[in-house]
């Protein structure tokens, strides 16, 4: 048995993934800290961004509010989310987040059992425009139209 290695990761260590909207960073993987049973990750999403509506054949997410005001899309029907409150989306459901707030949002999301390989885990089911976090801030302009992604 492989012993995992026991690794702090900080935040900033992480690139942002801004392909399918917000920005999200995978802290807790296998590549990072040897994880065999999920991952988990830290989704930033600014007021009126959104994360793509998706799905994940092989893994249940379990997702905490830190703070600001989200709606999830869960097969359609949106449900308010607020700090402190943490949900399931269970396997094959489709789901996307929309910061309706005015303030950043982040949630902590977990991902389990992994996937057979990372990109079968994850199934798009809407498209996005790609915007790269850099561009953006070096443009000036606002993160709403930046669109990231997590591999499952």
């Amino acid at each position: 048995m492989i012993k995992p290695r026991l690794n702090i990761v900080d935040l900033s260590e992480v690139e942002p993934n801004t392909r399918r909207g917000g920005d999200l960073r995978a802290m807790l993987t296998p590549t990072t800290v040897g994880s065999t049973s999920g991952f988990m990750g830290v989704a930033i999403v600014q007021p009126g961004d959104r994360i793509a509506e998706h799905y994940h054949p092989y893994s249940e997410e379990f997702v905490y509010v830190v703070c600001g005001q989200l709606e999830v899309d869960l097969d359609g029907d949106p449900h308010p989310l607020r700090p402190e409150q943490g949900l399931m989306i269970p396997a094959h459901m489709r789901h996307r987040f929309r910061n309706v707030g005015n303030v950043e949002a982040r949630i902590v999301f977990h991902l389990g059992p992994l996937a057979p390989s990372p990109p079968l885990g994850h199934v798009d089911t809407e498209e996005t425009d790609s915007v790269p976090v850099a561009a953006q801030e070096a443009a000036g302009a606002g993160r709403t139209a930046e669109r990231g992604e997590v591999r499952s």
